[in-house]
């Protein structure tokens, strides 16, 4: 069988989520540690979405046909609601995907320097006049439009060789709506990775916000599958949920 084996996968989601978090958050200091005293712009914003959807274009192409390029505990989620992923590979998968992260600040902080953890390392965060359920809409919303495309471009009827620029491409528009709310994570790992290496590096970090994040995100994963499934699936899907619970019987005894 011409199938990566299970580490592979697992170190493909490792280093395709510190990929995203070096760059895509390591874009955020960066743009403050230039701008200096300047005031943050939308093209700044901008620069910032590109850094993200660019390197999502890039880890798609790289990784997916190892891991299936999850890099997002609430893709890897969604998929396993849906039938699309085994259940017992979830736990690896988040795990790889959360160490991906935290190395991926690190090495932030290793090729900015502190200034970057002084800058605030990128950690996702909402201000204290944004209510809870603000930015627990917020991250919602954009997560949900980001997994929903990503179960669009991998449906077995859309169009072949398009997911990893249409999957880039949303990454790159949600995050400029919901950003200036709550920096638009839309990650679980993204959240989570930076916010621990700024605790570890004596920053500043407001650990109570952490549940709103992780829960809307990990709630928009499953509804935006139930979702897709309920207007989009055929009849002829579920073959598809058969070979794979199938293959997941297979693997177990690997």
């Amino acid at each position: 069988m011409d199938d990566n084996r299970r580490w592979q996968k697992l170190a493909a989601e490792f280093l395709g989520t510190a990929f995203l978090v070096f760059v895509g958050v390591g874009s955020v200091p960066a743009t403050l540690i230039v701008n200096g005293d300047a005031p943050f712009t939308m093209a700044d914003l901008g620069m910032i979405s590109l850094a993200f959807g660019t390197i999502v274009v890039v880890t798609v192409y790289v990784f997916g046909y190892i891991s299936g390029n999850h890099i997002n505990p609430a893709v890897t989620l969604g998929l396993a609601v849906a039938g699309k992923f085994p259940w017992r590979q979830v736990p690896e998968y988040v795990a790889a995907q959360l160490l991906g992260a935290v190395v991926g600040a690190f090495t932030i902080v290793g090729v900015l320097g502190m200034r970057a953890s002084e800058v605030g390392l990128g950690v996702a965060s909402y201000s204290s006049e944004t209510p809870w359920y603000q930015a627990f809409f917020a991250e919602f919303v954009g997560t949900f439009l980001l997994v929903f495309a990503v179960f669009g471009v991998i449906y077995r009827k859309a169009a072949p060789g398009w997911a990893g620029l249409a999957i880039g491409f949303v990454v790159f528009a949600a995050i400029i709506p919901v950003a200036p709310t709550t920096g638009a994570s839309i990650n679980p790992a993204r959240t989570t990775g930076p916010m621990l290496v700024q605790q570890i590096l004596g920053g500043e970090v407001a650990w109570e916000q952490w549940p709103v994040y992780v829960g809307a995100e990990l709630l928009a994963g499953v509804l935006a599958a139930l979702t897709f499934a309920l207007i989009a699936h055929t009849t002829n899907d579920k073959t598809g949920l058969k070979e794979t619970l199938a293959k997941e019987d297979g693997e177990r005894t690997r």
